[in-house]
């Protein structure tokens, strides 16, 4: 009789313990959407480095900006979806503050970038993106699984090196490329199996 109790008190314990992980998740990213951002990614590095396209820093500039772009709108549409699709989330928009996480890395991020772009300094701008790109990921340590905090280093150790190389120039898009082609392949990965395991 006691072991029951124990058991049935144990069993209570466990479901307990995934509720809360399970509340503790963020489910407003798309996998999908991470998979296409390292696509283009991956594409533009491929247009960039055929010989039609001049290697001139304005150019590359404004094929980076319209990755990015491309990115941005992929993944907070995906988000929104989440919003209007998921009753509980439309009735508790707090559930949404988890997206607010990365917002200091990001901002921080296009602040130096638009210095380096005004005194000519094009060649840290790739370092410097994937460095605070990696920041904004580490931040969500506590609200996304432990593979995008990984993810996060990642961009990390692959801007410090980006920014560390004596003769790497902003006109050659594979570090990009490579970068967020594994970086977000990753990502995307590590969602997909927080959705297979959640069923959300």
């Amino acid at each position: 009789m006691i072991a029951n109790h124990i058991h049935d008190a144990l069993n209570q314990v466990r479901r307990m313990q995934e509720l809360v992980h399970e509340k503790r998740h963020f489910h407003g990213y798309s996998g999908l959407a991470r998979l296409a951002s390292g696509a283009t990614a991956c594409m533009a590095a491929i247009i960039l480095s055929t010989e039609q396209v001049p290697r001139d820093p304005h150019i590359h500039l404004a094929a980076w900006g319209v990755v990015l772009t491309i990115s941005l709108i992929a993944n907070y549409a995906g988000l929104a979806y989440w919003f209007c699709t998921d009753r509980d989330v439309r009735h508790n928009p707090i559930m949404l503050k988890p997206a607010l996480d990365a917002v200091p890395a990001l901002a921080a991020g296009a602040v130096v970038s638009l210095a380096l772009i005004l005194h000519d300094h094009y060649d840290l701008l790739m370092g410097c993106w994937m460095i605070f790109y990696g920041l904004a990921q580490v931040a969500y340590r506590l609200s996304l699984p432990q593979g995008i905090y990984w993810g996060g280093l990642w961009y990390l150790c692959w801007g410090a090196i980006c920014l560390l190389l004596p003769n790497l120039h902003f006109t050659t898009p594979w570090p990009m490329g490579i970068a967020f082609l594994i970086g977000e392949s990753y990502g995307a990965y590590t969602l997909y199996q927080l959705k297979k395991e959640t069923g959300k």
